[in-house]
């Protein structure tokens, strides 16, 4: 079931942001990878918050949160998309977000940095820690990366379906937000 997916996207979800957003969400992607009967399938969340304030000058003291609706997963068909918001995948009914916020932010290699914070997904949190490139674009800063994650580790899925879906999903980002 492709729902499980989601999850994983939710997965790179931040936790509750401020109201004011500064990430370009025409711009921006967040999309979870998983494998289906061995098959790679990639879903979209179409909907997302969150606010980034970077400064190169001054790396260590970034903050990032990320907020992620959980019905705005695309798999690319309604009864898949409608079967993963249900209790056993998503239950967007008690959890319609998933977020993340980070605690500490260490630079790495020249324009990237290792955000380190807390998942929640599904009311499961855990601690997350994601390499992060980033650019300038323009006016803006484009911040990338991706990490793994365990939808068991957020009891998210279907028993049943354990023998057709892989456990782990991929995150992919590429969130693009005005400088502060």
């Amino acid at each position: 079931m492709r729902a499980f997916v989601a999850l994983a996207a939710a997965a790179f979800a931040v936790a509750a942001l401020a109201a004011d957003s500064n990430i370009d969400l025409l711009h921006s992607s967040l999309v979870a990878t998983f494998r289906q009967q061995a098959v790679s399938v990639d879903a979209a969340f179409s909907r997302f918050e969150g606010e980034i304030d970077y400064d190169p000058a001054r790396p260590a003291a970034t903050r990032a949160t990320l907020s992620v609706d959980m019905t705005s997963l695309d798999i690319g068909d309604e009864d898949t998309d409608a079967e993963v918001r249900k209790s056993a995948w998503f239950d967007t009914t008690h959890f319609p977000r998933a977020t993340f916020r980070s605690t500490s932010v260490k630079p790495s290699a020249a324009g990237r940095f290792d955000a380190a914070g807390e998942l929640t997904i599904k009311g499961q949190a855990r601690p997350l820690t994601v390499t992060v490139s980033v650019q300038r674009a323009g006016t803006a800063f484009a911040y990338d990366g991706s990490f793994d994650l365990s939808r068991h580790d957020f009891n998210i899925g279907d028993p049943t379906w354990n023998q057709v879906l892989d456990d782990k999903v991929r995150v992919h980002f590429h969130l693009l937000a005005t400088g502060h």
